[in-house]
């Protein structure tokens, strides 16, 4: 579990409420009026109470488990004796939301570590992204380098095959919990799901019929409510003094016997401060407030039925907030329901809380020094933890409280909400060409901008999910970008139309993205799709147009299309120096990318004039060491070695390989396509064994990075072979 930084003054509490159903209760004591939320001042992990584990993904993701686990002994045999074979199982256990499938998790994590001596691990399955960061984490738990994490991570290499490859080599036996898998196509998208000999997988999820569950060495155990009296019984161990065990049957049938909702039934009547209800008065409190949340459960609407009688419960929370003198928790709670049930960045907020962006039309009224109290109040209540992602300190509320919240909003707060969610993000967002640093914070923001276009479309939050997707591409991260893209892409067209500018700078950057994963025929076949639209309703020589052009470039160049693809790189490059102007830098990207294939396509008389050129004129107009002029460079260099002129290309090549080492690692593509080059080179001067041993390392470092299997590899291996051949006397 993520380590908390909320701190609590005097006698006050924090309330952690994680995973689909246990509280954790955590002490922390400063002088009165220390810790600001919103401040600049940031928590270390020495601070915090309690071990720091060596890696999230092998630490249970919930709270504090019950001392007895209520039922479920059929289960907790059956999954028992997994664990204590030899593995090669996968176990699915399928049911409601908050209906204890993670507490069973939990049960049988704790079991296998102590009891079985396996190894754990936990990772969050909810959602691609943070499926694809904690199966990462696993695979570097098991031994895989960080070259090879990092091409995982940027799309290069096959993440799933890496993870799979690393726990198949496990020294020791697992557990891997994949929990709260709700969308089955997470796993199914990249073959995450997998059978094992040297582990036991199992997968908690609300999806109960999905093919993908049917897997080869899969079993799947549907999970129900609790008995009544095991119900009951779940209440008074939270609560013993608030009630019998008859009054706690009244509560437990009332809360439709839901273990989510018992707990923190039983947390809230355990904690109380200011007020005692007792059993039975809380349960009258439900009658009055209403019964449907009951009713809700025979509703038949399956997982959005539970998220409905745990909102009950949670409102029970923000009308005692309230009563105290914060109302203004719910009008937070509110607003986060609109955004993504993953860590939200405090920084995200600060500018609300600094009054630089004033939230009017909000009722209650979350003005700037209401909202670190709504925050601390709904820390104290369970309504919310705080965790850490990417370094930063974050506040997380549950998916089924934030749904049951959002379902609530008034109408005529739904606009107001979605408009301060809105400017908050774009304002979180890191401005064009930011530090590393900066972009890093796109993986925490990313889900915000696509949930936030889901729960209130517009045009505005379409512009916020497109420029996110776009950002996410440009900082790397080709694969999220694909994972991301399609679906704000349709949600975009829904919105503004399939010819609207931005639905169309979707497809643009999905385009992008299937030719950065390699996938070149579909990426042409949406690239012209979208440039035929943008020329017939933006005109043919608009930028966006032309960007399309040398978006099209690409996957009919590195198909071995070149006169098509020079084509296509000459038009865009002509319209943006007519229409940009000649020093702009699309322009001078452009141009800097033709020269790698001029050698190529029976053009090399040009070479020299047009490298002299380009690269007087980005050296010129753009800051030094910029990535276009390393391009430039690089495709110049190679060109000579095309055409035969090794000697003048040597040094040529090492410093471009000394500039990619500096400013991106030794192990980055773009360095490892330097240091093939000078092998390349080595080889045309006829210096075989220079050439040999260059290329072997290239080989052993792209293999790490890249995977065995990627085409750069494959090329790679053959000329080895033909070299060694050359080599010999």
């Amino acid at each position: 579990m993520s380590e908390l930084g909320a701190r609590a003054s005097g006698q006050g509490r924090i309330f952690q409420t994680s995973g689909d159903q246990y509280i954790q209760e955590h002490h922390h004591h400063y002088d009165a009026g220390t810790g600001p939320l919103f401040g600049r001042e940031v928590v270390s992990a020495a601070t915090v109470t309690g071990p720091a584990a060596p890696d999230s993904v092998r630490m249970p993701l919930v709270g504090r488990a019950p001392g007895v686990l209520r039922n479920r002994e059929e289960l907790r045999e059956v999954l028992g004796a997994a664990v204590a074979g030899p593995g090669g199982d996968i176990h699915v256990v399928h049911g409601m939301g908050g209906c204890g499938k993670t507490a069973l998790a939990y049960w049988l994590f704790t079991s296998a570590l102590r009891d079985h001596g396996r190894v754990g691990f936990w990772v969050n399955a909810s959602e691609r992204m943070s499926l694809r960061a904690g199966m990462l984490a696993v695979a570097g738990d098991r031994g895989a380098a960080p070259g090879e994490l990092a091409a995982a991570s940027a799309g290069q290499r096959a993440a799933a095959d890496l993870v799979w490859q690393h726990l198949d080599r496990s020294a020791d036996p697992w557990l891997l919990v994949l929990d709260n898998a709700d969308d089955p196509t997470v796993l199914e998208d990249g073959a995450w799901l997998r059978a094992s000999g040297r582990g036991v997988v199992l997968v908690t999820t609300r999806h109960a019929t999905s093919p993908l569950w049917r897997t080869p060495g899969a079993a799947r155990h549907p999970l129900g409510v609790l008995p009544l009296d095991d119900a009951a019984q779940v209440l008074c161990d939270l609560a013993p003094d608030a009630g019998d065990l008859t009054s706690a049957r009244k509560v437990a049938e009332r809360l439709g016997r839901l273990p989510l909702a018992l707990t923190l039934a039983g947390s809230h009547l355990a904690h109380q401060l200011l007020e005692s209800w007792s059993m039975d008065e809380y349960d009258r409190k439900l009658g009055e407030e209403s019964t449907a949340i009951v009713d809700g459960g025979a509703s038949g609407y399956g997982g959005g039925t539970s998220r409905h009688l745990v909102g009950r419960t949670w409102q029970l929370s923000l009308d005692t907030l309230a009563a105290q003198g914060a109302p203004e928790a719910t009008t937070l709670l509110r607003l986060l329901s609109f955004l993504a049930a993953d860590p939200v960045p405090l920084s995200a907020l600060a500018p609300l809380a600094r009054g630089e962006i004033v939230a009017e039309g909000l009722e209650p009224a979350l003005t700037p020094g209401k909202l670190e109290p709504a925050l601390r109040a709904l820390l104290d209540h369970s309504l919310a933890e705080l965790v850490e992602a990417d370094g930063e300190r974050c506040v997380r509320a549950h998916g089924v409280l934030l749904d049951s919240v959002g379902a609530g909003v008034p109408e005529g707060q739904r606009a107001v909400l979605a408009e301060v969610a809105a400017e908050l993000l774009e304002t979180a967002l890191p401005e064009k060409g930011a530090e590393p640093g900066a972009m890093s914070r796109l993986g925490v923001l990313a889900p915000h901008a696509r949930e936030l276009l889901e729960k209130a479309p517009g045009e505005r939050t379409v512009a916020l999910a497109v420029r996110t997707v776009r950002q996410v591409f440009d900082s790397g991260d080709f694969a999220a970008a694909l994972e991301l893209a399609p679906g704000v892409a349709r949600q975009s067209e829904a919105v503004v139309g399939p010819e609207h500018p931005l639905a169309l700078e979707a497809r643009h950057v999905e385009a992008w993205a299937l030719t950065r994963m390699g996938r070149y025929s579909e990426s042409e076949a949406l690239h012209r799709s979208v440039l035929g639209t943008r020329e017939l309703v933006l005109g043919p020589d608009h930028p966006d147009t032309l960007s399309s052009c040398f978006g099209l470039t690409w996957p009919l160049y590195l198909a071995d299309r070149g006169e098509e693809a020079e084509r296509f790189i000459r038009r865009a490059l002509d319209g943006q120096r007519r229409v940009l102007g000649e020093e702009s830098p699309e322009a001078l990207y452009t141009w800097a990318n033709l020269l790698e294939m001029l050698p190529h396509v029976g053009k090399g008389q040009e070479l020299a004039s047009e490298a002299e050129a380009c690269l007087r004129v980005c050296e010129r107009a753009l800051p030094p060491d910029h990535r276009t002029t390393l391009i430039a460079r690089h495709g110049y260099t190679d060109g000579l070695r095309v055409l035969g002129r090794c000697e003048e290309a040597e040094p040529l090549a090492r410093r471009v390989l000394d500039d990619f080492i500096r400013l991106q690692g030794p192990d980055h593509p773009v360095s490892l396509a330097a240091l093939s080059l000078v092998a390349r080179i080595a080889h045309g001067l006829r210096r075989f064994d220079e050439a040999v041993a260059t290329l072997e390392e290239v080989i052993a470092r792209r293999e790490r990075v890249l995977g065995a299997e990627h085409p750069f590899i494959v090329d790679n291996r053959r000329w080895l072979t033909e070299w060694q051949a050359e080599a010999r006397p």
